[in-house]
């Protein structure tokens, strides 16, 4: 227990001089034009446990300042809502494209018998199969259940099964909130992110990188490394930017990540506070009345 309690301490100090190294040396891993090894450094460690100390070191600074000064800890909650917010509303139109490009479909399609669509707004065709539009509708659902996640937790329209939540106090459910937040939505949500990474890199960059090498076996093929998009399609001529869904992956858990810090912190601002302090600068949507009673009428 004592190693490994050590070992955790040496990792959490390391984070604070990986994060420093980092900042100061921005081009060791982000010169991509210039340098193979800028950028294998960028995908090793951008799933590493380096950067995954960095990430507690940045959350427990947060926590101190917070605990000290709670303006500052409500400040961070309204950042990162808001930020959520603002990501899942733009993403939630994604919804009715889908619903007007697959009507679009079936008209073209079944009525006029088009066989392939061009689209060429501003001087550029872009020429694809139907199909390939077809195909393409699962890239708006993915879109709206990836990014629209977040917004959908900050709005409680998400699913809870409560066993004991709705029977115990106030306190109480902000302690049920906060264990939730460190011991399931983030260690899951990490998860995904580092094996989704790695997944994703696999389709962007040749040669391809499993996700246990180390640094060092990396940077020996960084004269071989050359950027190469997956184009590979399920049908000859159907959607063939499949990498995207995994794009969508790694952008799913970095936000429910930084949603599940700014729950853990409003739920601790509201245990800290009283239940006086529920809800505070949560930021909504307001249904109208025919819309709230649909609502009421499915849950």
């Amino acid at each position: 227990m004592a190693e490994w309690l050590s070992w955790v301490a040496g990792q959490l100090l390391a984070g604070f001089v990986n994060l420093y190294n980092a900042i100061v040396n921005p081009m060791a891993w982000l010169d991509w034009a210039n340098s193979s090894e800028s950028l294998i450094r960028f995908i090793y460690y951008g799933a590493s446990k380096e950067f995954l100390f960095v990430i507690i070191d940045i959350f427990l600074v947060f926590l101190v300042i917070g605990l000290f000064h709670r303006p500052f800890m409500w400040g961070v909650v309204r950042v990162i809502e808001g930020f959520s917010n603002s990501v899942g509303r733009f993403f939630a139109w994604a919804g009715l494209i889908m619903v007007i490009q697959q009507v679009m479909i079936v008209f073209l399609q079944r009525i006029f018998r088009v066989s392939e669509i061009s689209v060429g707004p501003f001087g550029t065709v872009f020429t694809k199969d139907l199909s390939w539009f077809s195909e393409e509708l699962k890239l708006y659902n993915a879109m709206v259940v990836a990014l629209v996640a977040a917004y959908t937790f900050v709005q409680g329209g998400h699913v809870r099964v409560d066993l004991v939540y709705a029977r115990v106090g106030f306190r109480a459910k902000k302690v049920i909130d906060m264990f939730g937040s460190l011991f399931f939505i983030l260690p899951s949500m990490f998860l995904i992110w580092m094996f989704g990474w790695f997944f994703m890199w696999r389709s962007l960059v040749n040669p391809k990188f499993p996700a246990s090498a180390d640094l060092e076996s990396m940077l020996r093929k960084a004269s071989f490394l050359k950027m190469k998009i997956e184009t590979i399609g399920f049908s000859p001529n159907g959607f063939n930017g499949y990498f995207i869904f995994k794009v969508l992956l790694v952008a799913f858990a970095l936000m429910i990540i930084v949603q599940g810090f700014g729950f853990f912190f409003r739920s601790l601002a509201e245990f800290i506070e009283g239940k006086k302090s529920e809800n505070k600068f949560l930021d909504r949507d307001k249904l109208n009345d025919e819309t709230a009673e649909i609502a009421a009428a499915i849950h």
